[in-house]
């Protein structure tokens, strides 16, 4: 088993980010050392190139993230985490790749023709070819599984016919296909102040998310000012279908429990919030004060961050070699 995940370095992590991926790559980096498979995580820090970019804070980013990554539990003795930039190989693939994938192909990928109505001749070519950078990641590394949201299934769809017809065009048994992972275990969390919008740090509202760096004051402040009705709780999580923000609260709770939202339900049924909030806000500061306190120490050493970057990324060029080099002499390019 071998498992290949991404994550733009944008800095500042939230809650969001935690419960909806990293918490879920934790479990999974565990789960995947003890059947003897590999995890590899990456910042898609050449995937940040297809939008314009302040290059000292794109290289502050990729540290924060990763500081991030390992302060909630991304171990480099059991997963390799390392920035996407410092293996060449995956500039190489994607580029031989680009020979393989159909522009009809890209064209029908949702995110470009979303931007594509709006501003596709303003957006840069990297935009539109990205999703070939990212067949390319997983490929280099003949990735077995690949965790995958909902919304990004269409590009491992096309990771995985981009696979395809290059096996046929070549007559080479060379690419497997990637299966994804859907963990049904994570979360959609949603902005603390408008719950029909993800959690996101581009929210212009400071109270709409909480941050992984926020002091245990302001997590208790943020939940107690979080959106909700006057309704108390009901007894079900079913019962929640319409009442948006009550329904993110209680999913938060759930995730940070590692219970049920029906647990939730029986704890807290008939409850106002009066009474969740405060239980919810001791719960998020517990869970998130250690990785705080381990995020602080990291960042306090960047130059630590940055070797264990590099170390990683020796890694996964000793991984991805192979492949490119049985890539290079499939399609003639090694002589």
């Amino acid at each position: 088993m071998r498992v290949v995940s991404g994550i733009q370095p944008t800095g500042n992590l939230h809650l969001g980010n935690y419960l909806g991926a990293i918490k879920q790559w934790v479990a999974m980096q565990d789960e995947v050392a003890k059947a003897g498979g590999i995890s590899l995580f990456f910042l898609a820090d050449l995937h940040a190139l297809t939008q314009p970019v302040v290059p000292a804070q794109l290289a502050a980013n990729t540290v924060e993230m990763a500081a991030a990554l390992l302060a909630c539990g991304i171990d480099p003795a059991k997963s390799v985490l390392f920035n996407q930039a410092r293996v060449p190989a995956h500039s190489e693939l994607a580029w031989i790749l680009n020979g393989t994938a159909r522009m009809g192909w890209l064209n029908r990928m949702t995110q470009w023709k979303d931007k594509a109505g709006k501003d596709g001749a303003g957006q840069s070519v990297g935009y539109f070819g990205y999703p070939v950078l990212q067949a390319a990641d997983v490929l280099l590394y003949k990735a077995s599984h690949v965790p995958v949201g909902e919304d990004q299934k269409q590009h491992l769809e096309l990771a995985r016919d981009i696979a395809i017809k290059f096996n046929t065009d070549f007559a080479a048994d060379l690419f497997p296909l990637p299966e994804p992972m859907v963990s049904k275990a994570a979360p959609r969390i949603m902005s603390l102040r408008d719950a029909s919008a993800k959690m996101s740090k581009s929210d212009p509202s400071d109270q709409s998310r909480i941050n992984l760096t926020d002091s245990d004051d302001a997590i208790v402040q943020k939940l107690k000012k979080a959106k909700t009705d006057a309704e108390p709780l009901p007894a079900s999580f079913a019962e929640l279908a319409d009442r948006a923000e009550a329904r993110n609260l209680v999913t938060i709770y759930a995730a940070l429990a590692d219970c049920s939202t029906d647990d939730v339900m029986c704890e807290f049924g008939g409850r106002g919030f009066g009474q969740f909030k405060p239980a919810l806000a001791d719960l998020a500061v517990a869970k998130l004060a250690s990785i705080r306190a381990a995020l602080a120490t990291m960042l306090d050493d960047r130059g630590a961050v940055s070797d264990a970057l590099v170390a990683g990324a020796a890694r996964a060029s000793a991984l991805a070699a192979p492949t490119l080099a049985e890539v290079q002499h499939a399609i003639g390019l090694q002589i």
